[in-house]
């Protein structure tokens, strides 16, 4: 690629975070980049998605940066079903189908229908472009992506594991070989993003052969407001004791579970202050970690299964990147399968690096997520 002409605008709209950056797609540095957070909570100024975009571009045109040097809008979608995988120019239509796939992430996909939507209007005259979440997961092997359950009735609705977090697992895994200086084609990784939303990866030779989350973003880790694995014998048994439909299952394993239905935060660094504050709702705090930390590490060890054996072990997002107390607990005692981190690393130094000691046959790495930069160059590649 040569020098590049203009900038990409990239949205990632989450469940409860907008993030923005005006990227240079070839060179890849961001010229300007901002987060709004907690948007919806009780204590924040933001309400909703939509005022949180409206500040979102008051910044932007406060800059100081032409606008008119942005020639393309790049947008993080979480779910394509079937229909969607690779990169895709948005139109009315894509736009009607992410907002009809929200029955599948509820928390998600609405939020970027707004950021297309707002954005569309606010840069009209540039490609608009959906990067899909579930696309790196596209090529699961089948026994990775198929449930066990009547085979007629998956085939119908569409029902497999689809995978989440895709763009922010690719590029880990990318940056692990690019750090270890090392062919990503001869590299078995984990990969743990950790953030609001949280999933675990298994990836062989730069292919994802296995991952958390499911159908929807519902499964595997335990996550901010969201429950993560459970019996579905649950969902049976609040039905007929307790009275709850659908609409009210759905809201209370969405956005009244994980780490906030156990001790009512789900802000991490709430959680971990809360936790060292001690009392009752200290105790509460210290059980949401442990509950969160045993399920990661059920995780790293059914992966270290499916690989056979693992080359490295990469966290990423906002708890992976800045809650060393988390890195050390989740790999705690691993000494024995080869994997030792070292204290001093774990807790020193920023960007990407490892923090595994010298001895362990299994390298463990802070990788810095860069969904915007993978997101921006996919959208260059429409103007």
């Amino acid at each position: 690629m040569g020098a590049t002409a203009g900038l990409v605008l990239v949205l990632n709209s989450g469940s409860s975070s907008i993030k923005f950056q005006l990227v240079d797609p070839v060179a890849g540095p961001a010229l300007l980049s901002g987060l709004v957070e907690q948007i919806g909570e009780p204590d924040s100024a933001i309400a909703d998605h939509a005022a949180g975009l409206r500040l979102i571009h008051r910044q932007l045109s406060d800059s100081g940066i032409d606008l008119a040097a942005v020639r393309a809008v790049g947008h993080r979608v979480v779910h394509g079903g079937d229909l969607f995988y690779a990169p895709t120019l948005i139109t009315d239509e894509v736009v009607a189908e992410v907002a009809r796939l929200a029955e599948l992430a509820p928390l998600h996909n609405p939020a970027n229908v707004i950021g297309i939507e707002v954005a569309r209007t606010d840069f009209p005259d540039v490609p608009h472009v959906a990067v899909f979440d579930t696309g790196f997961f596209h090529s699961l092997p089948a026994a990775a992506a198929s449930y066990a359950i009547d085979h007629d009735v998956a085939s119908r609705y569409g029902i497999r594991r689809y995978g989440f977090h895709g763009t922010s697992h690719e590029y880990v895994a990318g940056e692990v070989a690019a750090v270890l200086v090392r062919d990503l084609g001869e590299l078995n990784t984990i990969v743990l993003h950790l953030g609001n939303g949280a999933s675990a990866s298994a990836v062989r030779g730069g292919v994802a052969v296995e991952t958390s989350m499911g159908l929807t973003p519902l499964e595997g880790l335990v996550m901010g407001t969201r429950s993560g694995d459970i019996d579905p014998g649950v969902l049976f048994h609040l039905n007929r004791t307790a009275g709850l439909g659908v609409d009210k299952l759905d809201e209370l394993l969405n956005r009244r579970s994980g780490l906030k239905g156990l001790c009512g935060v789900n802000d991490f660094r709430e959680l971990l202050e809360q936790r060292a504050a001690g009392g009752a709702s200290g105790e509460a705090a210290a059980l949401a970690y442990d509950v969160y930390i045993h399920r990661l590490r059920k995780y790293v060890g059914a992966y270290l299964a499916v690989l056979g054996h693992v080359d490295a072990i990469a966290f990423t997002a906002g708890v992976g990147e800045n809650a060393p107390e988390v890195r050390e607990d989740a790999l705690a005692g691993l000494d024995g399968l080869g994997i030792t981190v070292d204290r001093e690393r774990n807790r020193a130094g920023r960007g990407a690096r490892i923090i595994s000691a010298d001895g362990s046959r299994t390298t463990v790495l802070v990788v810095p997520t860069n969904e915007e930069l993978a997101i921006a160059r996919a959208a260059w590649q429409f103007v």
